[in-house]
């Protein structure tokens, strides 16, 4: 008994003569027959009476389908749990992202992904950069959101967006009166600055310098929503990523364009370790709208 011959019978009993069977199955007539008496041979007992022409199944033979039935109805289950192994993974999302994205951005394209997939489970942690490109080098999780400054060995990092920095600006402030700030405006004024690794500060440093200009450094933090925090509070300015200020806003906190303009620029990261499943490409689109909304520049 081999799988062709489970697989010949398993056609004739459905389609009950030879000749249809072999039409389904593709193959000859004779070779239909021929695999039909081979596992009778094998059984040990008659699976057809031949009577006019059609394939009558004997008592023994009903019964041994019975079991056929089921086994390729296994098959069937197996086959539909590859499918969704194959387009959906295991039914869980697992994604992290910079602070900075983790009350706009996140949200909005988290909602659009749920509604497209109900029934997946999602974890979400939001995790400074360098956390987050070690939760993708470990594989730990399926889809991360960082700061450019990171280190992209070990990981599968892509450009995914950026957006045009704003300073952060107390209430009440004399540079709250002026359409755009520029290096000049800064100088001695009292500064909130991100942390000396982080991309956008190095840029306009750079630009300060250039210019001869030094504002007062009164704190420094590695996170958007801590400056919009602190220039509310009146301790200084700030360049912030505007969407981590929109909250602050409504506050009374102050955002002007800095000219010449810096960006925050987001990459995209997955594991190496395998290849994205359709549920994480599926999240991808919907964050890709959700940027697009929020105006942010993407590639």
């Amino acid at each position: 008994m081999n799988q062709r011959q489970i697989e010949v019978f398993h056609a004739v009993m459905l389609n009950q003569t030879a000749s249809r069977a072999a039409e389904v199955l593709r193959i000859s007539q004779p070779a239909v027959s021929k695999a039909v008496q081979e596992l009778e041979r094998s059984v040990g007992f008659a699976l057809f009476d031949r009577i006019k022409g059609r394939m009558v199944p004997t008592p023994e033979g009903q019964l041994l389908f019975r079991e056929v039935a089921q086994s390729f109805l296994g098959m069937v289950q197996l086959r539909n749990a590859a499918a969704r192994i194959r387009d959906f993974g295991t039914g869980e999302l697992r994604i992290a992202s910079l602070s900075a994205l983790s009350t706009t951005l996140l949200p909005m394209g988290l909602r659009g992904f749920q509604l497209q997939h109900p029934d997946v489970a999602i974890t979400y942690q939001a995790r400074m950069s360098s956390e987050v490109r070690e939760l993708m080098a470990t594989g730990q999780f399926d889809l991360g959101l960082a700061a450019d400054e990171i280190d992209v060995t070990a990981v599968d990092a892509k450009p995914f967006g950026k957006v045009r920095a704003m300073l952060a600006v107390p209430p009440g402030h004399p540079l709250a009166d002026k359409r755009e700030v520029r290096p000049k405006d800064l100088n001695g004024v009292p500064f909130i600055a991100l942390a000396p690794e982080d991309t956008t500060r190095r840029e306009a440093d750079a630009i300060l310098r250039a210019q001869g200009v030094q504002p007062r450094l009164v704190l420094e933090t590695p996170f958007s929503i801590t400056v919009c925090a602190m220039a509310l509070a009146g301790l200084g300015c700030g360049l912030v990523n505007p969407l981590t200020a929109r909250g602050f806003v409504n506050q009374g906190l102050a955002l002007r364009p800095f000219v010449p303009a810096v960006h925050f620029r987001t990459l995209i990261l997955f594991p190496t370790s395998r290849r994205p499943s359709r549920i994480v490409r599926d999240c991808v689109g919907h964050l890709q709208r959700a940027a697009r909304e929020l105006d942010m520049i993407l590639p």
